[in-house]
């Protein structure tokens, strides 16, 4: 039963951890658009994680399938921007317990910065 579970939880991440190919461009339009990688580059942390998959398994402040935005900003610091960026792309397991994190080798080394500075700036005050 154990490991029925855990291969539901790892097909379901496998799943669900792909990038989004139609995202809104306009919050307030209906018209969706594949977000090009030149166009992408100019995004913010934040904007670039909305056209990605994080939601699915992460959230501001409450844990999910994975932790939340601000566990990690109280864990880690910007001497670990590098760290966590490679941690997006080549994924890992073991850090937050059990339940792997999906590599995501689209992601560039500067836009997986640009989410990981973001997520450093949840950290409480």
């Amino acid at each position: 039963m154990k490991k029925l579970f855990l291969t539901g939880c790892l097909g379901l991440l496998i799943f669900s951890c792909s990038k989004k190919e139609n995202t809104p461009i306009d919050a307030n339009s209906s018209e969706t658009t594949t977000i090009s990688e030149s166009a992408k580059n100019n995004l913010s942390g934040d904007q670039i994680m909305e056209t990605m998959d994080c939601s699915a398994c992460h959230s501001a402040n409450e844990k999910m399938i994975g932790p939340s935005y601000q566990e990690i900003a109280e864990k880690y610091s910007d001497k670990d921007i590098e760290l966590l960026a490679s941690k997006i792309i080549e994924g890992g397991s073991g850090v937050w317990g059990n339940v792997p994190m999906a590599a995501h080798p689209q992601v560039s080394k500067e836009d997986a910065k640009k989410m990981v500075e973001y997520i450093l700036t949840l950290k409480k005050k």
